[in-house]
């Protein structure tokens, strides 16, 4: 299975966790809920609406922004309504999928304007306390930025809550024209949450309910945990509880309290007539929390259920496949695509992962129609940098001279940093350029180190080369175009290989001295070695984190060369290479002997130590 399709391990709440996020999840997270933003409504609210102010290119879609300057190129096409969790309300999760921070879920089709009551989601944020009817202060706070006062005088002689939403509309309505903006309202069909039973207890479970959309989490999870010992058969009241706990999860960022959620969706669902949109929300998101925690396998037995129970969802087969796939099952999610390909043959998100599925299997041509064609549907989930950094490779591993096309789009909407460099987990703001002097990385020390003791660590290669070739071994990542490319690795994600490093104990010792290789957990210490008629693709490395060092070891005279971004270079033995391999890279080995070279990667410079010490491995 291709690496770059799963994210780096990340941590849950707690940071103690292992497994990590997925790429693009239908309708689920990338890296999973991070902090940072209140689990209330309202806060959320301010976000969004502090982003209507800053950015003039969007459109509002009721809760999703959409680029306004490709929709009028499109003469006002398909506008998408996006809903993250699908629990009929906006909350955190759907804020992520404003903020980039989480993939969208499955579009609902739009209602045209004139049958839509403006601004929904304006009723859920008027508060009704003691007669009186007022916003919320931070979504206040935004509005008077924009001159609320004009219209908040003639409000406050209401308390009438219609009142106050029309007013507000208004005001809405008048600041978006200014901004060159335009916003659809539509009607949204809230999923079913309560059965027979439970409606005869709404007004209870409502009450809960405003408490956690306030954001008084602890006050929620006791009233939810109070209906539930009082009516232990009410599905609702149960899910309450286990959205509290999920809740208090992220705002504790407790692994402990999040597995107690999840447990707590399993009981929604082994409940007695639980609503069908009820029991499916329960199950997407206790499969979403298990892959947050690491839980792959978990996770996939809770999706295959999700496909048994509702079998006609091809929204919930596509989550299947993924499922599969942060398994390294390629073979059962290709299975699951064509199922779902079979049933709907425009299916943007399965073409996709069919696509990515077929590179990885080397089927390269097979592979671009499939990737460019769910890229252009605009289908959730399918505008996302590893589907255009894998179409461009793919096309240009055939020669199609669209591929920097497709690379500068992904640019364009922000996937790449631009289109030399186009790695994936990055840290914004890092200095980038293709090739760096040994003064610019401050890394002199260990620069003269390791021209000073070139031999010594070209004789401790040369010997395990001679002795045990089994320990160099083939390169992995299918980056080669042909020819015979090995490495011999002592160190990997910050972790020293002992038995490897028995083979050459004293370049291991004198690499010892310098932390900002031996620790960097984005990288590799290694040998590589080389043999004539070898031809590397145009590749780039995962993150911009790090810099790569080559020291040339055993360098033919003529035939041997490096090429990042738009400069090429060649070894000399003795001497260090310095270049970015965020940048795109190539390498050819047309010599008659082999050519071998130590490669030692290092922190970025300008990452800090709690950056260095805080970052996921890869």
């Amino acid at each position: 299975m291709m690496s770059l399709f799963l994210s780096p391990a990340s941590s849950g709440p707690g940071g103690s966790c292992k497994g990590g996020g997925l790429i693009t999840k239908h309708g689920g997270h990338k890296n999973g809920r991070k902090g940072g933003l209140s689990g209330s409504s309202f806060f959320t609210w301010f976000m969004v609406i502090a982003l209507l102010g800053v950015w003039t290119s969007v459109a509002v879609v009721w809760f999703d922004l959409v680029d306004y300057e490709e929709v009028l190129g499109k003469n006002f096409g398909k506008l998408g309504v996006y809903d993250a969790d699908g629990d009929g309300d906006f909350d955190v999760d759907d804020a992520k999928v404003l903020l980039g921070l989480k993939e969208r879920s499955a579009s609902k089709p739009t209602v045209p304007p004139e049958e839509a009551e403006p601004y929904p989601w304006l009723e859920e944020q008027v508060i009704e306390d003691s007669g009186l009817c007022y916003l919320p202060w931070q979504l206040l706070t935004v509005l008077q930025g924009w001159g609320w006062e004009e219209m908040s005088q003639e409000c406050a002689c209401s308390c009438s809550g219609r009142f106050l939403i029309t007013c507000t509309s208004l005001f809405l309505d008048k600041k978006i024209q200014n901004k060159n903006l335009f916003f659809l309202s539509v009607k949204k069909k809230k999923p079913k949450l309560l059965n027979k039973f439970d409606k005869t207890i709404k007004a209870e479970l409502d009450a809960a309910e405003k408490l956690r959309k306030r954001g008084k989490i602890e006050e929620a999870l006791s009233a939810f945990q109070e209906l539930v010992h009082k009516y232990p058969q009410s599905p609702r009241a149960r899910y309450g509880k286990a959205q509290c706990e999920d809740d208090l999860a992220e705002k504790r960022r407790s692994n402990e309290v999040l597995r107690g959620a999840i447990e707590t969706y399993q009981e929604v669902a082994s409940l007695p007539n639980v609503p069908t949109d009820l029991l499916k929300l329960t199950l997407k998101r206790r499969s979403d929390r298990q892959q947050f925690l690491g839980h792959m396998r978990g996770s996939l037995i809770t999706l295959q259920k999700l496909v048994q129970l509702f079998p006609d969802d091809m929204s919930l087969k596509n989550d299947l496949g993924v499922g599969y796939l942060l398994i390294g099952d390629n073979n059962n999610a290709q299975k699951v695509y064509e199922e779902v390909l079979n049933v709907t043959p425009n299916d943007g998100f399965a073409k996709v992962h069919y696509g990515f599925i077929l590179k990885a299997q080397n089927k390269i041509a097979e592979s671009i129609p499939y990737l460019k064609e769910g890229i252009e549907s605009g289908d959730p989930g399918t505008d996302d940098g590893r589907f255009y950094f894998h179409l461009g490779d793919a096309m240009q591993r055939v020669g199609n001279k669209e591929a920097y096309k497709w690379y500068e789009l992904g640019h364009k909407r922000g996937h790449f940093a631009s289109v030399w460099q186009r790695s994936l987990y990055n840290v914004h703001g890092l200095k980038a350029q293709p090739w760096w002097t040994p003064k610019e990385t401050g890394y002199t020390e260990l620069v003269k180190s390791l021209e000073r003791n070139w031999k010594l660590i070209r004789d401790e290669g040369l010997a395990v080369m001679d002795k045990a070739k089994g320990l160099f071994l083939p390169e992995d990542e299918n980056l080669r175009e042909k020819g015979d490319w090995s490495q011999f690795t002592l160190w990997q994600q910050g972790r020293k290989n002992e038995n490897a490093c028995k083979g050459a104990p004293k370049t291991c010792s004198l690499l010892d001295k310098f932390p900002e290789t031996t620790g960097c957990r984005r990288g590799q210490i290694k040998y590589s070695i080389m043999h004539p008629g070898t031809h590397v693709w145009p590749h780039t490395g995962p993150t911009n984190c790090r810099l790569r060092m080559h020291l040339g070891l055993v360098i033919p005279k003529e035939g041997c060369k490096i090429r990042c971004a738009n400069e090429t270079k060649t070894w000399e033995e003795g001497k260090v290479l310095i270049f970015d391999d965020s940048f795109e890279h190539e390498v050819w080995q047309d010599a008659t002997s082999f050519r071998l070279i130590f490669i030692v990667d290092v922190w970025h410079p300008e990452l800090t130590p709690q950056q260095r010490h805080s970052l996921p491995a890869i």
